[in-house]
């Protein structure tokens, strides 16, 4: 029975015995192959696929997985295939796409599990040194990333460089984010590739460093702001007050500071933010067709409470603003489609005062019902021809269609109503 115990004890070593070196001998294996394929990747372009299959074949065993020196082969390995992907592309003459985009990371991953699982400062030491190649390797696959628009790929590497740095700095060498200005330009590049990719948790510290660092970038701002926007509305006010007070020029910030007040409906203090982006932008046709907008909505607004000669004012700066973009883009939708609704929604804007004159069935109260229903009717008919201009520009806008419709039945030309309305019809909305 002794014996038979012996046996079998000797048995389990033997197997023992043998992964461990059978481990160690799939990951050499593996680095030959890997540096075949590097000296000629044409014809040996089946090396680098057997060598990845070695390595993920070593790692299936428990041992590879608690052995920092097996960790350190795996990460020299990827930073040797992250390497001549990064040459291939840079002495490429045409633009190609990196075939191993996730190497650096793989090989940072597998160097910190060396990092902890040495024991001995020469094996410690060597994963660090290894370190300091992946971080470049990170920095340069970022970068490509980013280049390609893969902005969460780019924040990947990004991220992982900064951690890399710091441990870089702990094991006593030299980081290339040790250099000031180099630092401070990787944590905005880091910032913007999260911000982008909407990772918005993984962008915030980052954001939050250079603004607590009084940043002069009008970008921390701009993302601080959005990403706050929803779900906490007086710290994406602070934000953006901040920021437009530090970037009075920044476009960015400017047409949020715009888009806030518009969401809110507060639109008293969107004019002379308007006006002042117009001043700033005189060829950028949008923001005169918002500020336009705002005057028609003032116009209407004063209206209602009474102030003809507001309503009047804002009228004729609506008018003039919407003139001035057709006189520039003759066949611009927008403003001509306003124009016809600047007559329209004051037309419209009657209808409240009519109906109270309705209900007076004297001479002098009827006289004052037709005088109003003249006049609106006059309103309506001349926004007509703008309509009709507008459907011209963009005959599938369903709102142009419908104010004619409106504009047709309300001068009794049923038929011509009738036809607009088959028309907005037919466009399934």
């Amino acid at each position: 029975m002794k014996n038979l115990l012996f046996i079998l004890l000797s048995l389990v070593m033997a197997v023992n015995v043998g992964t461990a070196q059978d481990y160690k001998k799939l990951l050499k294996k593996a680095s030959k192959n890997l540096g075949k394929y590097n000296l000629d990747p044409v014809s040996n372009a089946d090396k680098l696929t057997e060598s990845l299959a070695l390595v993920d074949e070593a790692f299936a065993t428990d041992e590879a997985k608690a052995s920092g020196k097996a960790w350190l082969t795996k990460g020299k390995i990827f930073n040797e295939l992250t390497n001549a992907d990064i040459t291939k592309k840079f002495i490429s003459t045409v633009q190609i796409p990196m075939a191993h985009p996730e190497a650096a990371i793989t090989a940072y991953e597998a160097l910190v599990k060396s990092i902890e699982l040495s024991e001995k400062k020469g094996d410690k030491k060597k994963a660090y040194k290894a370190l300091v190649e992946t971080e470049g390797h990170l920095h340069n696959t970022g970068i490509f990333m980013y280049q390609d628009q893969k902005f969460a790929e780019a924040f990947a590497n990004f991220d992982a460089e900064v951690t890399a740095s710091k441990l870089i700095r702990e094991g006593g060498m030299k980081s290339r984010l040790d250099d000031p200005a180099l630092e401070a330009d990787h944590i905005l590049t880091t910032a913007v590739s999260g911000y982008y990719a909407k990772n918005y948790e993984g962008a915030k510290p980052y954001l939050m460093k250079m603004y607590e660092a009084d940043s002069t970038e009008a970008f921390v701002y701009e993302a601080l702001y959005t990403m706050n926007s929803e779900s906490d509305e007086a710290a994406a006010l602070k934000y953006l007050t901040e920021g437009r007070a530090a970037h009075p020029a920044e476009q960015t910030l400017m047409f949020a500071e715009i888009n806030y007040f518009l969401k809110k409906g507060e639109i008293e203090n969107l004019v002379t933010k308007l006006e002042k982006a117009a001043e700033m932008e005189p060829e950028n046709m949008s923001i005169a067709v918002t500020l336009g907008s705002v005057y028609d909505q003032l116009s209407v607004k004063s209206a209602e409470s009474g102030d003809e000669a507001k309503a009047k004012g804002y009228f004729d700066k609506a008018m003039t603003t919407y003139n001035t973009i057709i006189s520039k883009e003759p066949t611009n939708f927008d403003a001509t489609y306003s124009i016809g609704a600047l007559y329209y929604n004051k037309a419209a804007s009657m209808t409240e005062s009519l109906n109270k004159l309705a209900d007076d069935y004297s001479k002098a109260g009827t006289a004052k019902y037709n005088a109003k229903k003249k006049e609106m009717d006059a309103l309506f008919m001349e926004a007509m021809p703008h309509f009709l201009a507008a459907e011209k520009i963009n005959p599938q806008d369903g709102n142009t269609l419908i104010a004619l419709k409106e504009i047709y039945a309300r001068s009794n030309q049923l038929d011509k109503s009738g036809e607009y309305k088959a028309k907005y019809e037919a466009l399934g909305k």
